[in-house]
């Protein structure tokens, strides 16, 4: 029975060497290639901020606006109530009675909806 238990964990042991290997490899690969090269100056520009290839246009560690983490805090929420659809759609059939699911789907519904009405009026999402 110990032999079977081995045997079945075999892949996964060898998949973990071949991972580490071809990682190990690949550090050691990069670190001969580059002395090989010989050319490593670091220059004003090469140890610079780099942003997508636009130049910086100040420091990066100045403060944002508190809309901008209002924004995505709301982005999450609603984004993860939404998320609450899909189980409810794959299930749908299976409620009985089959009111009860839709009832239960349009009180959540319309909660979000108030909330949404909510921080609507409450200007949460105007940029002037």
């Amino acid at each position: 029975m110990g032999e079977n238990l081995t045997l079945g964990y075999l892949p996964i042991i060898i998949f973990i060497i071949a991972i580490f290997l071809l990682g190990t490899g690949m550090m050691v690969a990069s670190q001969l290639f580059g002395r090989l090269a010989g050319r490593h100056y670091p220059t004003e520009e090469k140890s610079s901020t780099y942003e997508c290839g636009v130049p910086p246009i100040k420091d990066a560690h100045h403060r944002l606006d508190v809309r901008f983490y209002l924004v995505a805090m709301l982005f999450i929420l609603f984004d993860i109530e939404v998320v609450f659809l899909y189980p409810w759609a794959v299930l749908f059939e299976k409620f009985n009675p089959i009111i009860f699911g839709f009832v239960e789907m349009v009180t959540f519904i319309v909660i979000l909806l108030f909330g949404y009405i909510y921080i609507w009026r409450k200007g949460a999402l105007n940029w002037r």
